[in-house]
């Protein structure tokens, strides 16, 4: 499963990734994050939360390539990212290197509240 939302108020695109991710759900995310990018000006952070996440299909990486592209056509200026277990770490940091055009400041958390302290840092 994966749930995106916008939090406008904080400039902020949450993306939770649960359960067993295929490509069939990342396909589909594509149109939903760039309804949800809509109302955000360039600035915006992203919190991506794997916290719940049990296995994703490795074909998935070109479909979070092109939201990542998605993301710094909007103007991403910060990612924090949750993964409490480094062995779950579906390679982010690597594809964030191919899919983003400039160093985006990233910052990986193993908990939410150490996350939400990385956001306002």
């Amino acid at each position: 499963m994966i749930d995106v939302e916008t939090d406008k108020s904080r400039a902020l695109l949450k993306i939770r990734f649960a359960g067993r991710v295929t490509t069939d759900e990342t396909r589909a995310q594509l149109g939903e994050t760039g309804t949800q990018l809509e109302p955000l000006e360039p600035g915006f952070r992203i919190l991506a939360d794997l916290s719940r996440l049990e296995s994703m299909d490795p074909k998935c990486a070109d479909d979070i390539g092109k939201v990542m592209e998605l993301c710094d056509a909007k103007g991403v200026s910060k990612i924090v990212r949750i993964i409490p277990d480094p062995k779950k770490d579906i390679g982010l940091s690597i594809l964030s290197l191919f899919h983003y055009r400039r160093r985006i400041p990233t910052v990986t958390c193993r908990s939410l509240e150490e996350a939400m302290d990385a956001l306002v840092t």
